[in-house]
């Protein structure tokens, strides 16, 4: 999988941008709805906890040879600031020569690099796993000479949060 994303990368940074910058449709019976508003979040449910998820998401980002960054227990900065907040997990991870081309494009959309995935319990207890839908990055940028790169995105974004449902 890795010497195949490497290529794919190669591939993406030659190739034409003919592929739309839409996000795959992801499965109906994992897609949920957020609870509140949040424009281009794309959210599934995990089929388990807050720590076998992040293990899981972790072991596909490896598996994929993606460089991780960090991970932020965002519930343990709240407690550390006496504010009580659900469990929650940030990862940051992400593929350089994918990523830097969006950068070349809109210096600043180093705002959403690297890919960040949030990993959430819900009030109902489940736990959810949500990311910034690419084509939102696009929009939010202006970066219009892309598309392929953006679509690979999305894919290795979709790929790695389904290593959770199943």
């Amino acid at each position: 999988m890795k010497k195949m994303l490497t290529s794919l990368c190669a591939i993406m940074m030659i190739a034409p941008t003919a592929v739309s910058a839409q996000a795959p449709e992801q499965p109906a019976a994992t897609t949920i709805a957020p609870t509140a508003t949040a424009q281009g979040v794309v959210r599934i449910r995990s089929l388990y906890g807050i720590d076998e998820t992040l293990r899981r998401l972790k072991a596909d980002i490896a598996d994929k040879g993606i460089r991780f960054f960090t991970e932020i227990d965002q519930s343990q900065l709240g407690a550390s600031a006496d504010i009580a907040i659900r469990p929650s997990r940030l990862i940051l991870f992400g593929n350089p020569p994918l990523g830097v081309q969006f950068l070349s494009s809109n210096p600043y959309s180093g705002l959403d690099w690297p890919v960040r995935m949030l990993i959430l319990e819900e009030a109902d207890g489940s736990v959810s796993v949500a990311w910034t839908e690419f084509g939102y990055i696009a929009n939010r940028f202006g970066i219009k000479d892309r598309d392929a790169q953006f679509a690979m995105a999305n894919a290795v974004a979709t790929s790695i949060a389904s290593s959770v449902t199943r």
